[in-house]
């Protein structure tokens, strides 16, 4: 993620995920990460979130190359069954994702239709947190920014080769 969100950001992005936990008890761990792998915040117990989270880039780097390739369009979920239950990701704004853990007894269904609200929720929090942190950068006034000078041919000749020491 370009740039994080602020304090106030990343509660409602945790208070977010702390109601999706507490609305589906099948879920053992929630955590909204930055596309680039970095944690903007987690309810994973157990878990290592910046561990998660960077495993999350990597598998969403992976799917969005299947996606394009096979001609699906942007990818806006994936889903991994093992063993013991489910990790399922969504897309969440334009820079941010939502991994959720379940247990194996989830039902799909419900996981999916919360997940994508969830995810719709902390993509427009992140979105906006980041429009708000560049709203904030200064931005260079005309006084301040370099502009380059065309430069001219130079041409050799017998004169132009004399310094004034020459002379």
């Amino acid at each position: 993620m370009a740039a994080e969100p602020g304090s106030s950001g990343r509660e409602a992005v945790l208070d977010e995920l702390r109601r999706l936990r507490a609305r589906m008890p099948q879920l053992t761990g929630a955590l909204a990460a930055g596309v680039d792998g970095l944690v903007v915040a987690h309810d994973c117990p157990g878990v290592d979130p910046e561990g998660l989270a960077a495993l999350t880039a990597a598998e969403l780097g992976v799917a969005v190359r299947v996606s394009d390739a096979t001609g699906k369009g942007e990818l806006k979920e994936l889903l991994v069954r093992g063993e013991d239950g489910y990790v399922a990701t969504y897309a969440a704004g334009r820079s941010a994702v939502l991994t959720l853990l379940a247990e194996d007894r989830v039902n799909v269904g419900r996981l999916h239709l919360e997940g994508r609200r969830a995810a719709a929720r902390i993509g427009d929090l992140v979105d906006a947190a980041e429009a708000a942190a560049l709203a904030l950068r200064p931005t260079r006034s005309t006084a301040t920014t370099r502009t380059r000078n065309t430069r001219t041919a130079r041409t050799s000749t017998t004169t132009d080769a004399r310094t004034t020491t020459d002379s």
